[in-house]
């Protein structure tokens, strides 16, 4: 499979959600990502609020280059980024794209 920090988000309306074969096979390539009530989602954990606000900034440009968005959860030193895609009513590609370009934001 192709590098997914390689790929971009496409338009996938009227597309079918990934399978759960799919969804497995692309959790192995995100590592730190589960599937939680129809959503991938992973914790990312900070020292204080100005780096927890300096990767929810980043996360938000990811999002609008991709034109794909994230729901965020957001504390004084924790973030949870959870994906899935409204248009295919379940996970899809553009998920696992999107997480691993937040992954690729820290080191």
């Amino acid at each position: 499979m192709t590098d997914l920090t390689a790929q971009r988000c496409r338009p996938l309306e009227g597309q079918p959600p990934m399978s759960t074969a799919e969804i497995t096979q692309h959790l192995a390539r995100t590592p730190g990502w589960a599937l939680a009530d129809g959503a991938i989602q992973k914790d990312f954990d900070f020292a204080d609020y100005h780096h927890t606000m300096a990767f929810v900034n980043a996360v938000a440009w990811v999002a609008h280059v991709e034109d794909h968005h994230p729901q965020l959860v957001v504390s004084y030193n924790r973030c949870t980024v959870r994906f899935n895609t409204h248009s295919v009513g379940g996970i899809s590609v553009n998920d696992f794209i999107c997480a691993a370009k937040v992954d690729a934001l820290l080191p």
